[in-house]
């Protein structure tokens, strides 16, 4: 298949199928993501590819509906700010090369004949306002950012007047935001 029988070809589907991936094509596919370019080659994110079958009382804690445990396989596409490139306007481009890694995870996943949204889902972290706009539209663990920052506040108020001896830990909820990378049911999508 040559790349503009590939392109015609991928579209999102919203139903998995419980078949394994052949461990061959899912190196290819991690391969292909490993290989997408970055700003100034800094490669400034993770994969983490997490197998449904083996993690679903995790997964049951991250999203409450039972859908996301109908994939065989997440990838989630995870950007590491602090390791990327940053122009001299101070723009960071790590969420343009997570960005970009998941569009050769995704095209190298049709390559090897996995749809994403029926063989594999594909998830990416923090939420950014991109990840709207790729296509599919990439489903995106979404961070409380305001709520961690009111609480290191809170946290370091408390150290300052003597209120606590000692650093404290706090738990933040995070959200599934679900889009077309994976394949809630009909009507379940949080936004």
């Amino acid at each position: 298949m040559n790349f503009h029988e590939l392109v015609q070809s991928r579209y999102s589907v919203r139903d998995y199928e419980s078949r394994a991936i052949p461990a061959d094509a899912l190196a290819k596919v991690l391969e292909a993501a490993r290989l997408a370019p970055t700003a100034a080659n800094r490669q400034p994110f993770r994969l983490i590819v997490v197998d449904t079958a083996k993690r679903k009382e995790e997964l049951r804690g991250l999203y409450h509906r039972d859908w996301i445990l109908r994939a065989p396989l997440l990838i989630f596409v995870c950007a590491v700010p602090g390791e990327a490139w940053v122009r001299q306007d101070g723009r960071n481009y790590a969420l343009v090369d997570a960005a970009i890694v998941m569009d050769h995870l995704i095209l190298a996943a049709a390559d090897q004949g996995l749809q994403v949204g029926r063989d594999l889902a594909v998830t990416g972290f923090d939420d950014a306002p991109i990840t709207d706009y790729l296509r599919p539209s990439l489903t995106s663990v979404r961070q409380p950012i305001a709520q961690a920052g009111e609480e290191a506040v809170r946290i370091l108020l408390g150290l300052l007047h003597g209120e606590t001896s000692s650093p404290m830990t706090s738990l933040l909820k995070p959200r599934l935001i679900v889009r077309d990378s994976t394949a809630p049911d009909a009507g379940q999508a949080e936004r």
